[in-house]
């Protein structure tokens, strides 16, 4: 796909992109185009995976208002293809605790090594950010932090109070992640009360050992299923699929996170962020995902977004109401 096909033609560098950020966005509409999988056959990217270029006033601003107070977001980490959509609608899902994740899964784009100590200042300037940008709900996540004692649950529970204090009525979602399956930690972010708190499962158990070896797949069902005994808080998960599942695990994968109480679940296309991750297997259609929506609503869920470019905060607001 070239560049006559974006679907705006200004040059990216004229829409107020940074460099980098123009480099990140071709990159997704690149991504897994041609690429080998595991089979040896060569997958071409096919046309609902088009993402349109940001070239909006609300893009912009929410790019600069992160960028003054020195915020990051999962949605520029991880290249998110929803990432313009949500820009424009003055919605933004922040991630604490820096940009740099103690684990490395295959399949993730968020930057891996060892991350710089906790900024005891991060949680006021996102409380600034948050009154800026004029939200009503707002999604916090977080990469691993493998290397903190409580796997960062305290800095969630800041964040949570601070925003809180400041803005008592605002809607929050917590994106956690398993804090090595510690249960201190864990109630720590549930006693703050958050109106959803999200634990993505991420991919189907027979291909944990392959694309996300330090977690645990139990572990983050039991997880949910706290959660999920919490009156007062919707519990949420995701899962992306593409990378090799079948549709028995799919099928799997949705009664055991409806077994496990989960309410929310969001599911989305995998897409290949460099040559270095692992390759796409299959592009579900539109009509597949349509499909699974309809079983996972079966299933008791209250909320299922399903999509081949839905992401864990897409639509965020709707299954905290």
């Amino acid at each position: 796909m070239g560049l006559h096909s974006i679907q705006n033609t200004r040059h990216p560098l004229q829409t107020g992109m940074t460099e980098n950020e123009v480099f990140d966005f071709l990159q997704i509409q690149h991504s897994s185009i041609a690429k080998e999988n595991s089979t040896g056959d060569f997958l071409r990217k096919p046309v609902w995976l088009k993402v349109r270029l940001p070239n909006t006033p609300d893009f912009n601003r929410v790019r600069g208002v992160l960028s003054r107070h020195g915020l990051h977001t999962i949605c520029q980490e991880a290249r998110c293809p929803n990432m313009s959509e949500c820009f424009q609608d003055g919605t933004a899902t922040f991630l604490i605790m820096g940009s740099i994740c103690t684990r490395n899964c295959r399949y993730c784009h968020v930057a891996h090594g060892i991350p710089s100590p906790i900024d005891e200042e991060e949680a006021a300037r996102l409380v600034f950010a948050v009154k800026s940008l004029s939200l009503k709900y707002v999604v916090i996540t977080s990469v691993t932090r493998d290397d903190l004692p409580d796997g960062g649950a305290g800095v969630f529970a800041r964040s949570i109070d601070a925003l809180r204090e400041s803005l008592p009525d605002i809607g929050i979602e917590v994106l956690i992640p398993d804090f090595q399956g510690q249960v201190a930690a864990l109630e720590e972010v549930i006693a703050t009360k958050p109106s959803v708190i999200n634990h993505n499962i991420e991919v189907a158990p027979s291909l944990y050992a392959q694309l996300r070896p330090q977690g645990n797949y139990e572990a983050s069902l039991k997880i949910l299923s706290r959660i999920g005994r919490s009156p007062s808080i919707i519990s949420k998960s995701g899962f992306m699929i593409g990378f090799g599942e079948n549709s028995d695990d799919i099928h799997r994968l949705l009664e055991d996170l409806a077994g496990a109480g989960c309410q929310a679940v969001t599911i989305g296309q995998y897409l290949q962020p460099t040559r270095e991750h692992w390759p796409v297997q299959k592009y579900y259609h539109p009509d597949e995902f349509a499909d699974i929506r309809k079983t996972a609503l079966t299933m008791g869920f209250r909320r299922v977004e399903a999509g081949p470019l839905v992401r864990s905060s897409y639509h965020a607001a709707l299954s905290g109401s």
